[in-house]
């Protein structure tokens, strides 16, 4: 089913038409929904190129369906010459809170966590984690033959990020990526496993009242960072986004808090429009929310 169909005249406001949309894509996707059977696969019913456009045109402002218009649409670069450690050598205190990245999600993300005394609330040993991916409650326990129940996915995977653009950043840019909060969830770590390096076109998680969020995410993410899509992903976010067309487009997700500081001083922006509309463009090196990838001319001033 395409939307063009069900879509009324153009005498109809923008609001009328909108609804008919979601409404159309909505009915036609919830029959291809997939099972059990299915887990961690996008849907089977994918919107073909005229149907995702209408769908992203029709789009609320504000919404991660509208900002998925501004994802640039190319082909896939090949994996030639990725590392992992091309992004950082491992997981670094991007933050300078004392605390690698990964300690840091883990905090946030699990509840009732415990530490290891003498790392000064840094080092999580144990902790639940209501898991996004699976819609299962997870026991974290660090150790050999445990700790890998929970893992730390980029939402963005590294080496997807390396085929769609990331072979051209500086190494500060993609180890600022590869420890982003807003790109990085404590997940089932079977599921990460599963997940590798998978975009929206190849790999949903298989709890569905999650995929809003999470291709919200990706959205976010990719156009914070000026990364390409597939047309296939594109279509896919779209896909997904078209059942819950307000979904708004995550702005910053913070890691653990350092002791004393303040939400300002944790503050971050997914683009250049939301340091302006912040009111702090140009924004330098240092200050809070700065990102390289504001940065195009290397000078240490963005958003210029």
């Amino acid at each position: 089913m395409t939307v063009s169909a069900l879509v009324p005249s153009r005498g109809l406001g923008a609001g009328a038409l909108r609804a008919a949309a979601v409404v159309a894509l909505v009915a036609g996707l919830s029959a291809c929904e997939p099972g059990a059977s299915e887990a961690g696969r996008p849907p089977t019913g994918v919107l073909p190129d005229g149907a995702a456009h209408e769908a992203v045109g029709a789009a609320p402002p504000g919404s991660a369906l509208a900002a998925v218009d501004a994802l640039e649409v190319r082909g896939r670069a090949p994996r030639t010459g990725y590392d992992r450690d091309l992004f950082g050598a491992g997981w670094v205190d991007t933050d300078r809170n004392g605390c690698d990245t990964r300690n840091d999600v883990l905090a946030r993300d699990l509840a009732g966590e415990t530490f290891r005394p003498g790392t000064r609330d840094c080092v999580v040993l144990t902790g639940t984690l209501a898991d996004s991916y699976s819609g299962r409650v997870i026991e974290f326990r660090r150790g050999e033959g445990t700790s890998e129940a929970v893992q730390i996915d980029h939402v963005v995977a590294l080496s997807d990020a390396w085929q769609k653009g990331a072979q051209r950043w500086d190494p500060a840019q993609r180890t600022a990526f590869a420890n982003d909060p807003l790109n990085l969830l404590a997940v089932d770590g079977p599921l990460n496993m599963q997940k590798g390096d998978g975009d929206a076109a190849t790999w949903l998680p298989p709890a569905t009242s999650y995929r809003c969020a999470y291709v919200a995410r990706q959205v976010a993410v990719k156009a914070g960072y000026g990364l390409w899509v597939t047309e296939a992903e594109r279509n896919a976010m779209a896909t997904v986004l078209a059942t819950c067309p307000d979904e708004p487009l995550p702005a910053a997700v913070p890691a653990a808090q350092e002791p004393g500081a303040t939400a300002a001083d944790q503050v971050s922006y997914p683009d250049c429009d939301a340091v302006r509309a912040a009111g702090v463009a140009p924004i330098r090196t240092g200050e809070p929310g700065w990102r390289p990838s504001f940065d195009g001319d290397g000078d240490g001033v963005g958003c210029e």
